[in-house]
């Protein structure tokens, strides 16, 4: 008979172990049904609201790192060894505790992100409040506890994942702004670092017979990938997740790859190349990609939500498949290979030879997508990721393009485009590449490769936007890709527009 292994976390400062959890329930039905946690609300049900947002501490070099999650996509086995707060949380964890010699706070027990939230009228319904006030206090730990400023770009960009219908953003960005300038309140987290300790020293159970397995080396994730081909594969269940909020998906069996150490991390090569295991989130990926191409940071950002980021994988979000998922188009216009893995060996292929049609592919049912190689950047590169959406933040795009050119003296001498939302896969336009290599790179060969882009997609139309739509806007996309490389007319950015409207 099959087990489950015990969640155990830490919460309010103490050990919480729940044994018996099946493996597909989400940590959100968990707090809610088991737990009593009702402050924490179901909204959406597919991590777009924000209202069941909670933050998970987890080790990371030494220190905790605070991330908001989203509580109803994400698998309550997935918090295993980490540390849990939920809105309730924030004024009956004894681990958090006012800075020693600071005045009281004026309202009483509040948590400064509560007091805030009070003192600038940042709450009406209240419905997604709880979401608000645990992506602020996510936002409190990792920088006003660190003595850095909150900016208003800064609020903006990690409330991105929190909708709020009826207060408006700017009394709740202007309770985010006020956050340092209240008496302070940390998480004590040499205790706190100290009980995580000791529920890594129970060890991870790794029987044949678990329902939810989470194995810490890829070894031992390939060996369970090969002995159990039909459990449902997940990393950050950003996707999984809706099977199951939404489409009422059961899974009597899970592997999770989140917890295969070398997955988890980031590889700068000899020859330059950036290895970037399956399992590292989206943020940190993102990350790493933008210390070596500043100009993808806003492109970056507005991939889904920072709680969706914090949870989600890069390595998940490219076996996912999907014809919408924006890091496709950015990693096949870079250049990136995928490796493929399984207890017979590993192989390396282009991302865009990973599909195979509408979210199908070339792995076999024993491999797992282990590791994305990304090449250096070269000289000459002129690289630009766009975005089309309706919402500017937390949206699906309708048109997904990253254009990557090397131009030498004038002349285009490689090209690599990627695009996604026009066809059934993320997918390379190679016509439209031969249309520009060894081109002089002028505006009429900027043209002309429009039109090229144009006739290679046959894009469907549906409630995102119309074919005829997609087609016209990935012709803009290269005409304005080329005013921008040559320093030509620029058009209005949605930074600007968003900046004047939350001013």
């Amino acid at each position: 008979m099959s087990t489950t292994s015990p969640i155990r976390f830490i919460r309010r400062g103490q050990r919480v172990q729940l044994d018996h959890v099946a493996p597909d329930r989400t940590l959100l039905e968990v707090l809610r049904e088991d737990l009593g946690a009702t402050g924490t609300k179901e909204g959406c049900g597919e991590g777009d609201c924000g209202a069941c947002t909670v933050v998970l501490g987890s080790v990371h070099d030494g220190r905790v790192r605070y991330e908001a999650v989203n509580a109803c996509i994400r698998l309550a086995h997935s918090i295993d060894g980490m540390a849990l707060w939920t809105v309730e949380d924030l004024t009956a964890d004894p681990l958090i505790q006012p800075e020693a010699g600071a005045s009281a706070s004026p309202a009483g027990d509040l948590h400064p992100v509560q007091q805030a939230l009070v003192e600038c009228h940042g709450t009406q319904c209240g419905f997604c409040t709880p979401g608000f006030a645990m992506s602020l206090f996510g936002m409190y730990q990792n920088h006003v506890c660190q003595g850095r400023p909150v900016t208003r770009e800064m609020a903006v960009r990690e409330l991105s994942g929190n909708l709020c219908r009826c207060t408006g953003y700017r009394p709740i960005l202007d309770a985010a702004q006020s956050l340092p300038e209240l008496p302070p309140m940390r998480v004590d987290e040499s205790a706190l670092l100290q009980k995580l300790e000791l529920i890594a020293l129970d060890g991870q159970r790794l029987e044949a017979d678990l329902t939810y397995k989470a194995p810490g080396t890829l070894a031992e994730l390939l060996a369970a990938r090969a002995a159990h081909p039909q459990a449902q594969v997940v990393a950050g269940c950003t996707d999984v997740g809706l099977w199951i909020t939404k489409g009422h998906k059961r899974f009597a069996q899970v592997l999770d790859v989140t917890r295969a150490q070398e997955l988890r991390e980031v590889r700068e090569q000899p020859d330059g190349l950036l290895t970037i295991g399956a399992a590292v989130t989206l943020t940190d990926a993102f990350a790493a990609l933008v210390a070596r191409w500043p100009q993808l940071a806003r492109f970056a950002e507005r991939f889904a939500g920072m709680p969706v980021r914090n949870s989600g994988t890069l390595g998940g979000n490219v076996a996912n498949g999907s014809p919408i998922g924006d890091s496709m188009p950015l990693l096949i216009a870079l250049g990136a290979q995928v490796e493929l893995a399984s207890t017979r060996g590993s192989r390396r292929l282009g991302l865009e030879d990973l599909y195979t049609g509408y979210r199908t592919n070339v792995m076999q049912p024993d491999e797992l997508l282990a590791f994305i190689h990304v090449p250096p950047p070269v000289a000459g590169q002129q690289l630009a990721a766009y975005k089309v959406s309706k919402r500017f933040d937390d949206d699906i795009s309708a048109v997904c393009l990253v254009l990557n050119l090397q131009v030498e003296g004038g002349t285009v001498a490689a090209a690599r485009i990627g695009a996604g939302g026009v066809a059934a896969t993320p997918a390379r336009a190679r016509a439209t590449e031969a249309a520009l290599v060894g081109q002089p790179w002028s505006q009429a060969a900027a043209e002309r490769a429009a039109a090229a882009l144009q006739a290679e997609f046959s894009p469907i139309s549906d409630m995102r936007a119309s074919g005829a739509y997609r087609r016209a806007v990935l012709g803009a996309l290269l005409q304005r890709f080329w005013l921008e490389t040559r320093g030509g007319p620029q058009p209005v950015s949605l930074d600007q527009l968003n900046a004047e409207v939350l001013a």
